[in-house]
């Protein structure tokens, strides 16, 4: 009983400090977010073509017009260094952290394109990162090649992407997908359980990330002038947190 009631103590001394660190976190995420848009980076929003994704029965994918509220999908080669910090932070209490990062490595196999690699970031107003990649990354699908996709996101699918990722799995037996999470979306509600349970079913790899993670997506998706990621505190002990909740739902 002593050892449930101090760890109840530090899960509420944790929601305490990062809310506080939130504050700060936010205001400087703000001012980044503004840089961005005023060196004009990618907004591609017109590359969706105002449509709604489909799949044939082939695995084809298909367009379907129809009215999207407004939304911006940014894309990019490398992230800002505290909009990393901020978004991809394996805190319990995730308030603020209003958007989807999407870092992608795609390998077609024995062809000329090499390795792809980028990042998604969207703005959970209209189509989310997770659905805009296979529009948008990968608009060519060949039914011949090999397809290994990587993902690692700052946070879990929600329920309506986990169920167009798994069906895009189904539908296209040479895509397999590995992803790697920061953090759970709304774990505890039974539909996230539900998508969740759908991805792992379909064959999709679904993994937390570890410490070591964390330093290579620093590595290989930001503008980090060559310094190294200093993890935060509780990194590794709220990666168990997690890690032991993913467990008890693909069970």
């Amino acid at each position: 009983m002593a050892d449930n009631g101090n760890s109840l103590m530090r899960r509420k001394e944790r929601k305490e400090k990062e809310s506080t660190e939130m504050t700060e976190d936010v205001k400087e995420v703000k001012k980044e977010g503004q840089r961005t848009v005023d060196n004009g980076e990618v907004s591609s929003a017109e590359a969706v073509n105002n449509g709604a994704v489909a799949i044939s029965q082939n695995g084809d994918f298909q367009v379907e017009p129809m009215e999207l509220p407004p939304f911006e999908i940014i894309t990019g080669d490398r992230i800002d260094p505290l909009v990393f910090k901020f978004q991809f932070k394996n805190v319990e209490y995730s308030s603020g952290r209003n958007k989807t990062f999407l870092c992608y490595l795609v390998d077609k196999g024995n062809t000329a394109d090499g390795l792809l690699r980028g990042y998604l970031e969207d703005e959970h107003t209209g189509s989310h990162a997770e659905e805009v990649f296979f529009i948008q990354c990968l608009p060519h699908y060949d039914p011949t090649l090999k397809y290994t996709v990587t993902w690692y996101v700052s946070s879990s699918p929600c329920s309506a992407c986990a169920a167009k990722i798994a069906e895009v799995l189904k539908a296209r037996k040479n895509v397999k997908l590995s992803i790697f999470a920061a953090r759970l979306f709304e774990c505890e509600e039974v539909e996230i359980q539900a998508g969740l349970k759908a991805l792992h079913a379909a064959g999709c790899k679904l993994r937390v990330m570890k410490p070591l993670d964390f330093s290579y997506t620093w590595d290989t998706f930001v503008e980090n002038e060559e310094q190294p990621l200093n993890l935060w505190e509780d990194c590794k002990e709220n990666y168990e947190y997690y890690h032991e909740k993913l467990a008890d739902i693909l069970q």
